[in-house]
């Protein structure tokens, strides 16, 4: 029989494994482990390699695993992805590692999405401490930052990952393939708890619509006791037919909580320059911004691309904030802070609302409802958005990054036993 590998090896790969498998007629399995943590967790990860194979349905292998301090999940899904790749007819769907302390925690429709932190589905050292930077969400990419011959092993990683780690506060989402790939990724991922499935080159409403009604049926064989799991939607605009087609993308289905873009393959398609100055790109943000609040749905900003200028990253956010966008991508921890910082409303910004909000309801209190303040008149549309801030800032305060879940039921989906299909 061929031999198969997974995994990544190398002087730089850290907290990973590389496998290679062959499958054979009979013999048992021999298992052959280097591995650097080997004085500490030889034996376990021994017993952790035999007990997958055999929950596989694999008998008889030889195996050579070269380990680099790799976690439970990671083995896991390194080995099941060698053996699926050898054509071998897996007895069972998956053998799963046991739920984290963030599986499958609720999300809200209406939380704070300030930062969203990209991390390379098929590299698993980027996930382990990735809610120690405190963004408001972690998105794992099974897009872009995956190279084709690795997508299945990266979506194996990204599952495991969300059964098994603990992503803290951070609202979990993943990015997807492009359609129609991307809808064979949409069961595992729900089964694992994903609270956001991002849609990358969305065009059409029938493509939110598409994910929409995967995610439903993988929902609707859920337990009744988990019957309020819900997964939500955030379509990315990334042509120029996608951005002329923004308002009913954005309003396509009623999961959508958030429209965002990307900027680098909208000015491919455009055929446009990246400046400084962002020109290029001045109709298109604005496109999505005000598709995005036609519809009811949050404004995301796309990613900024220098990961060591800070001063031109804050530059980007204000021009984002100004235009309407609440958040923004980053595809650096570094990038965070200063994200967080921008889309949280400022001492002076929650004081001036305070003071928009107390007016106002002064001038009703006389039968008014307009009242300057100062210079500037305060009508019920400035009181909307001094509210919003006072809201923002309050959530800010008492949970860091939002509510999660508030004003909706717990949601958890039924979990999965390893030991079981």
């Amino acid at each position: 029989m061929s031999v198969v590998t997974a995994g990544r090896r190398g002087p730089d790969v850290r907290s990973d494994l590389w496998v290679e498998l062959e499958l054979l007629k009979s013999g048992g399995v021999e298992l052959n482990l280097k591995s650097k943590v080997d004085f500490m967790y030889g034996e376990v990860n021994r017993k952790l390699v035999i007990d997958t194979l055999k929950m596989l349905g694999v008998e008889h292998a030889h195996v050579d695993i070269e380990d680099t301090g790799a976690l439970p999940f990671v083995i896991m899904a390194r080995l099941e992805t060698a053996v699926r790749r050898s054509s071998f007819n897996v007895h069972r769907s998956s053998f799963l590692p046991a739920p984290g302390p963030s599986f499958a925690l609720p999300s809200a429709r209406d939380r704070w999405r300030r930062s969203r932190l990209y991390l390379p589905g098929n590299e698993p050292r980027f996930m382990l401490n990735a809610r120690i930077h405190r963004p408001d969400a972690v998105i794992l990419d099974l897009e872009d930052s995956v190279p084709a011959p690795d997508k299945d092993a990266a979506l194996l990683v990204v599952r495991n990952a969300l059964y098994a780690l603990d992503f803290g506060d951070c609202e979990r989402m993943v990015r997807i393939n492009p359609l129609p790939a991307g809808l064979d990724e949409v069961e595992p991922l729900v089964h694992a708890g994903v609270n956001v499935i991002l849609i990358p080159k969305c065009e059409s409403a029938e493509q939110v619509k598409a994910v929409d009604s995967r995610v439903s049926s993988v929902l609707s064989s859920f337990d009744i006791r988990h019957s309020t799991f819900d997964v939500f939607l955030m379509p990315i605009v990334e042509t120029c037919e996608g951005m002329f087609k923004a308002r009913e993308i954005a309003g396509a289905s009623p999961r959508v909580v958030a429209l965002t873009y990307g900027l680098e393959d909208y000015l491919l398609d455009l055929g446009g320059v990246k400046t400084p100055a962002g020109l290029e790109s001045l109709w298109a943000r604005s496109q999505v911004a005000n598709a995005a609040k036609a519809a009811g749905v949050q404004a995301i900003d796309t990613v900024f691309a220098d990961i060591d200028d800070m001063a031109a990253l804050q530059a980007s956010c204000q021009a984002a904030k100004e235009l309407g966008f609440e958040g923004k991508g980053c595809i650096h921890p570094r990038q965070v802070p200063v994200v967080n910082e921008a889309f949280t409303p400022s001492p002076a910004e929650i004081e001036k609302a305070q003071q928009v909000v107390m007016a106002f309801k002064e001038a009703q209190a006389g039968g008014r409802n307009v009242v300057n303040l100062g210079s500037k008149m305060i009508d019920p549309p400035v009181v909307e958005r001094a509210l919003r801030t006072i809201a923002m800032a309050t959530a800010m305060g008492s949970g860091g990054q939002g509510s999660r879940g508030s004003g909706l039921n717990p949601r958890t989906p039924e979990p999965q036993n390893p030991s079981e299909s």
